[in-house]
């Protein structure tokens, strides 16, 4: 087994380690089965042509199951047409009419055949829409064609149209109706400008992506020789800062001396909404003269008293950087994790497309009279032949909605909320995965007494294998947590958007408590995860084993990770806003061609932001996945590091693992050993 905490006789990490938390691994394993099957299920009920294709009144998508058309027509009854209609025209006006009848004909139902029957059964058995607008196609489907015309609202070069009922209606009225689909629309015409865009910009975007890339990789590189530099001048800028505010707030409340009004108190003077009154005043300045005293006190001693501290975090960042640079594969493998989390994130959103469309058409029975099967489920095939036709002669077998009365269909909200569960269960394993790989090989580097010599061939990689041979069941239970508590967010978001509505102050007040709450708690589950996926790697221990060490080790050393998260948060800030910025800055300079030496090069664009804003974005992603492995690196380091101080001596017996600048910042020999 591995050994406890204060083991005399632990040197370095343990390879021989067992399978831990098995229970959570069998328990993952059997949540992945049967997500498979919730799947097979869904793409075996489901139809995504719901979503993407129009139906008609009767539930039948157009262009397919018998109906040749593709578009539905707009009237009070949904038609699949072959095309929109072009004009305005009534069922009255066009019947009589042969030449108009048979245009109407292209918009009425296929059982639409005699056209000697009046009009008035005719538009009650709902084969022919009363009216006809002119239409354009859109999505496929139509909708009015709303024109402006020197401010005047037209469909058809017309203003009113006849409702079929021999009544004039202004167009305006269709325009609330219409008003979502010229928004889609100019949205397609704008996606369609962006896509033309992309496609003349590529290859310049990929060549800016390529070059953050470059400049991220400099930079983590350089933070092995710059690290202390650009630390130290971010102490001394923040103190003289602190310092000319100083003198800009006695200067003030000098100036002031002697006007009339200036020694009034903050006190008889009251609250004032027009903040600048107060500036007139020398009790204020006097009062950010003490505050920003104190502050730069507070810094001062905090430098005194903190500055080993400091020097131990800028030591430990160029050792990470040390640490990257022998394993420079940590470099790419966020692009496995990413490539998971999107397979992760394809099969959620497929389910739930799925998941949502497995309901069947349901076919009620209408009827203007009196029926006693009104408002009963039919099934079209056989309505006609039915008794119901017999005792109501006029009832029809329409489409009504989609659903269904089966098991499966009565439970498809508990099977939405479990493939919920297991995207957030499987992304947050993946993001594990990641962490623990990624800790394991930093590790091995640590704990390496000659470095590199000692390290594997391929730390990346044993560490990955490691992961999960043994521990993809604390890999499990841990992610587990976090799935939990970020469904109960969700859950919580949702009742929330449903309780907007309500004037139920306390419910409302409750709900924020608990969301702040959870948020709060994920935030911790986080912290404390990532901790211990760490002394998974290096120890091999379950999850709460490690959970727990990584917890006490770093309370016991809160000083150290107080000072190393800031300075870290600090050099992350920098970097990002460096590379983002300088990338951002050459993309806007090149497309909007003010870079005289490739001016011609730049492509013509209809908006120069689109290509400049992917860069951009792109740009922050590729620094943010470089920076996330060296922030891993820094925690990893960091852990071993309070452990080796924690475990060792320097004795022959327990030597110190740290590297040689550490040793000497802390005055620590490793006796009758060679300098590592």
């Amino acid at each position: 087994g591995t050994p406890q905490k204060y083991d005399p006789t632990f040197k370095g990490p343990i390879y021989d380690r067992g399978c831990t938390d098995i229970v959570c691994c069998v328990l993952l394993v059997v949540a992945i089965v049967g997500y498979v099957v919730v799947g097979v299920v869904a793409w075996t009920h489901g139809d995504p042509r719901k979503v993407i294709h129009p139906t008609d009144s009767r539930g039948q998508f157009c262009g397919q199951q018998g109906t040749p058309n593709d578009l539905p027509c707009p009237s009070p009854i949904q038609i699949c047409v072959s095309k929109c209609p072009d004009r305005y025209m009534t069922y009255l006006t066009a019947y009589g009419n042969p030449g108009s009848l048979e245009y109407y004909r292209n918009f009425c139902t296929p059982e639409f055949k005699n056209s000697r029957k009046a009009p008035i059964e005719v538009l009650k058995d709902r084969e022919c829409p009363a009216m006809l607008i002119p239409s354009t196609p859109l999505v496929r489907r139509c909708f009015p064609a709303i024109q402006a015309k020197k401010g005047v609202i037209m469909v058809g070069n017309e203003t009113t149209y006849d409702n079929g009922r021999g009544q004039r209606r202004n167009v305006t009225e269709l325009l609330e109706g219409a008003k979502k689909a010229n928004v889609v629309l100019e949205t397609r015409q704008l996606a369609m400008k962006i896509f033309e865009d992309y496609t003349v910009s590529w290859y310049w975007i990929i060549i800016g992506l390529v070059i953050a890339m470059v400049a991220s990789l400099i930079f983590i590189v350089l933070l092995r020789f710059l690290a202390g530099i650009m630390v130290w001048v971010m102490i001394v800028m923040v103190i003289l800062v602190l310092g000319y505010g100083i003198f800009h707030c006695y200067m003030e409340y000098a100036k002031l001396k002697g006007e009339a009004g200036s020694d009034v108190s903050l006190r008889d003077l009251g609250f004032h909404t027009d903040l600048r009154v107060y500036l007139h005043l020398r009790q204020t300045w006097l009062a950010f003269l003490i505050i920003l005293c104190v502050v730069e006190l507070v810094i001062i001693l905090l430098l005194i008293f903190l500055r080993k501290r400091i020097l131990i975090a800028i030591a430990l960042i160029k050792e990470a950087s040390r640490a990257v640079g022998h394993v420079m594969s940590s470099l790419l493998f966020p692009l496995c994790t990413f490539f998971l989390l999107c397979l992760c994130i394809a099969y959620w959103a497929s389910t739930a497309v799925f998941l949502s469309t497995s309901n069947e058409a349901i076919y009620k029975v209408f009827n203007e009279s009196a029926c006693p099967f009104s408002g009963q489920t039919c099934k079209p095939e056989t309505f006609n032949t039915s008794n119901v036709t017999k005792l109501c002669p006029d009832a029809q077998c329409l489409f009504a909605f989609y659903g269904g009365e089966t098991a499966y269909h009565k439970y498809l909200i508990v099977l939405q909320f479990f493939n919920v569960f297991m995207f957030f269960w499987l992304a947050n394993f993946v993001i594990a995965l990641g962490q623990v790989t990624l800790a394991g090989a930093f590790a091995s580097y640590y704990w390496a007494f000659k470095k590199p010599d000692d390290m594997p061939a391929f730390p990346l990689f044993s560490a990955f294998g490691r992961a999960l041979r043994y521990h993809t069941g604390s890999l499990a239970f841990g992610s587990l947590l976090l799935a939990i508590v970020q469904v109960i967010r969700v859950t919580l978001e949702y009742l929330d958007h449903r309780l907007k509505a309500a004037e139920n102050k306390f419910a409302k007040f409750l709900l924020s408590c608990l969301k702040c709450c959870f948020w709060c708690l994920e935030k911790f589950i986080k912290f404390l995860n990532r901790n211990a996926y760490i002394m998974i790697a290096i120890y091999g221990t379950n999850f709460c084993t490690s959970a727990r060490n990584a917890f006490f080790l770093l309370m016991r050393n809160i000083i150290r990770v107080a000072v190393l998260d800031k300075v870290t948060d600090f050099l992350f800030f920098l970097g990002k806003l460096l590379i983002v910025g300088s990338v951002g800055i050459l993309a806007f300079f090149f497309f909007t061609q003010r870079i005289k030496l490739v001016q011609d090069t730049a492509p013509p664009l209809n908006y120069y932001w689109v290509p400049i804003l992917t860069v951009i974005v792109g740009s922050y992603l590729i620094a943010h996945g470089f920076f996330s492995v060296y922030g891993m690196c820094v925690d990893t380091l960091f852990l071993c590091f309070l452990e080796d101080l924690e475990r060792n001596d320097g004795s022959a017996e327990k030597p110190y693992f740290m590297s040689q600048n550490l040793r000497k910042l802390l005055k620590k020999t490793n006796k009758g050993q060679p300098d590592a």
